[in-house]
This record gives structure tokens, sequence and C-alpha cells, in this order.
């Protein structure tokens, strides 16, 4: 048994984000508060929230990792897209000079990483920057719940030097529109941006399907 987590929650989560659970994987609530050193109870509660957010789904004996098809990301990815752009927009219309800081380091330290993994991690958190400062709540809830459900199903070809090469290039960008306040500009880019991206993963996912 491992220690007791403290927030059952928290720790399945971050489990299913960080791969130790792959898709498709059976969670019985019994077995895994053993695993945490947590009661039962706990456990179906972490697991009704995850469910909630779309990380699960219940099934007779448990809950399992939900396994999406190559459609349901494209269902995915074409919210965000239309989310995002406005995000885009809307910064380059509302953003202060410490939003452009944000942005601006968030770019820097993503430059400076060579890890792949970090590196992509580096790249979502620009994002997060920008969401910031689009200054809309409302947005910003909607995408994370975006980013969570796409997160599970990241490949390899995310992580590829050649793709963090051309995030960094398309977020430079962005960053260049956002910061002269052109809004049309920075939309039209994160269109491009999130369109390319889109088209990895699905690629990705057919191929492994086929």
């Amino acid at each position: 048994m491992e220690r007791a987590a403290t927030n059952p929650y928290l720790e399945l989560r971050r489990r299913i984000l960080d791969g130790v659970y792959s898709p498709g994987d059976l969670l019985v609530p019994a077995t895994v508060g053993e695993q945490l050193g947590v009661s039962r109870t706990p456990i179906r509660e972490a697991l009704i929230r995850l469910e909630i957010e779309g990380l699960v789904t219940k099934v007779s004996r448990g809950f399992q990792i939900l396994r999406r098809t190559p459609e349901e990301i494209l269902d995915i990815c074409e919210a965000r897209i239309a989310l995002e752009s406005a995000v885009a927009r809307s910064a380059a219309q509302r953003r202060t000079e410490l939003d452009l800081a944000r942005l601006r380091r968030s770019l820097d330290e993503a430059r400076e990483e060579t890890d792949p993994d970090v590196r992509l991690r580096r790249h979502a958190e620009w994002h997060v920057a920008l969401r910031l400062a689009a200054h809309n709540p409302t947005i910003t809830e909607l995408m994370e719940l975006l980013d969570t459900r796409l997160h599970v199903h990241d490949g390899s070809a995310s992580r590829a030097p050649s793709n963090l090469d051309l995030i960094e290039g398309e977020h430079e960008d962005i960053y260049q529109a956002v910061a002269e306040g052109d809004g049309d500009r920075a939309r039209e880019l994160m269109v491009a941006h999130q369109s390319r991206t889109r088209d990895i993963r699905i690629a990705e996912m057919a191929a492994k399907n086929g």
C-alpha cells in the first residue's frame, strides 16, 4: 500500500494526465483505494468528478479511462480552435504590459528547454498565459476542460523536435500580433496553429487505429 493520498481526486487526475493510467484501463474503487491508502468512498467521489471532466466513464466493474475515437478528438479540436482563436483576438485587444511580459517570459523559457516533455509543457503554459491576457474567465474555464481531455491523447508526434520548433515559431508570431494589438491577425494565426496541431493528432491516431 502506498502512503495515503491527501487528495484522491488530484492524485488520480495527475496519474491519468501523466500517463500512469492509460485510455482503456479499468479503475476499481476498492483496488485503487487500497493502492492509495484511502477508503472506497472518497475514491468513488473522485472518480465521479473525473467522469464529469470527461476523463473516465462508468462501467459495470468500476470506471474506465476514457478511450476516444479520432472523430471525438476531431470534435474537441474543432471546439478548441473556435475558443482559442477568440482568446487570441481578445488578448490583442485587452492585454496589459504585465500580460505581455508573462507571454514573453513563457516563450523564452520554452526556447531554453531541451527535454521534449518539458518543452511541450512550457508551450502549454504559454497558452495559459495568453488566456489570462484575454481576460475572459469563462473561455479560460472551458479551455482548461478541453486541454485536459486532449492531453490524455497526446502522442509522440506532439513531442517531436520538428513540431516543437514549429510551435515555437507560431507562438512567436501570435505574440507579435497580440503585442501590436492586431486582433484579426492574432486570430488568423491561432486558427492556423491549432489546425496544424489538430491534423498531427488525427493523423497519428489514424495510423495507430489503422
